[in-house]
């Protein structure tokens, strides 16, 4: 199933997608889920929920709505907790950036991508001020279904619950002033994931997806989940060793080669840009590049 959070009518709810249509499942649902955070709520209720939403699919009557017509948000506007990791695909690691010798890091390298940067799968990238080095990064994204603490890599498949197309948009010479990147890669706007998410079980293998993006139809980035170095499952069982996940926290789980700073010269985004990031049975992301605007807050 997709699953996705849309306006429409200046209200918010989640939906099922379905074709070129959308169930609105905050309305058929009755009232069960929280209009603070309905997605949160729908996948931490989902073992007793996914029967209804799956006789919603098949009913002749329900309240169902154009995907046109509706706007698509984040598919979770505020995760608890959004962690990516760091150079965890081997041809990512071994392209050629200028000031930068790489080698494969002894340890998965983990950064938080902050609230303020989860974004829209079709609205702007804001470019900021203070740089011209903002970068695109394909990944595929893994949302996690149920609380859990020190999951073994054999068991991590449990406790996922879907999957959704990311862009971890990076701003280099931030993120590499230090060796902390949180600054970096939290920009307004730097984390737009969607356009929904798939669930697991439609998903089957997520390490055998083909995962491209391109930038005004140039074909950037070109490869497939089975190259991780730490695949999703060593991934889970890496984070949940140090902190508790949670229903709706977000798992970025990397990129591969083909981002602009490995270009010579080096083809950072700018205003007008138009980046499109697909990746296999999960559908695509989109975004026109626009400069911050020259207002203070």
């Amino acid at each position: 199933m997709q699953l996705c959070t849309f306006r429409y009518l200046e209200r918010t709810a989640v939906g099922l997608v379905q074709g070129d249509q959308v169930i609105d499942l905050s309305a058929a649902l009755g009232g069960g889920l929280s209009a603070h955070q309905p997605m949160i709520d729908l996948i931490a209720q989902w073992s007793t929920l996914a029967s209804r939403v799956a006789a919603l699919a098949s009913a002749p009557v329900q309240p169902r709505l154009p995907l046109a017509a509706v706007t698509l948000l984040a598919p979770i506007p505020r995760p608890g907790k959004t962690l990516a990791i760091g150079l965890n695909y081997l041809e990512h690691v071994q392209e050629r950036i200028v000031g930068e010798s790489r080698t494969v890091p002894e340890h998965q390298i983990w950064f938080p991508k902050l609230a303020n940067a989860i974004h829209a799968p079709y609205a702007p990238i804001v470019l900021p001020r203070i740089s011209q080095m903002t970068d695109y990064e394909a990944e595929m994204v893994a949302v996690i279904g149920r609380r859990c603490r020190h999951v073994p890599a054999e068991r991590a498949h449990e406790v996922v619950f879907g999957y959704a197309v990311g862009n971890d948009v990076s701003v280099r010479d931030i993120q590499k002033r230090t060796s902390q990147w949180t600054l970096g890669k939290s920009f307004d706007t730097h984390a737009p994931f969607g356009p929904w998410i798939t669930t697991a079980d439609e998903v089957g293998d997520p390490h055998a997806l083909e995962m491209r993006a391109w930038v005004n139809g140039e074909l950037r980035q070109h490869s497939n989940t089975r190259l991780m170095i730490h695949n999703v499952w060593a991934q889970i069982a890496q984070l949940t060793q140090v902190m508790t996940l949670e229903p709706g926290d977000l798992v970025f789980t990397g990129t591969c080669s083909g981002v602009g700073a490995a270009y010579d010269p080096p083809k950072y985004l700018r205003a007008g840009d138009v980046v499109r990031i697909e990746i296999e049975r999960l559908g695509r992301i989109e975004a026109t590049c626009v400069d911050e605007a020259d207002t203070a807050a």
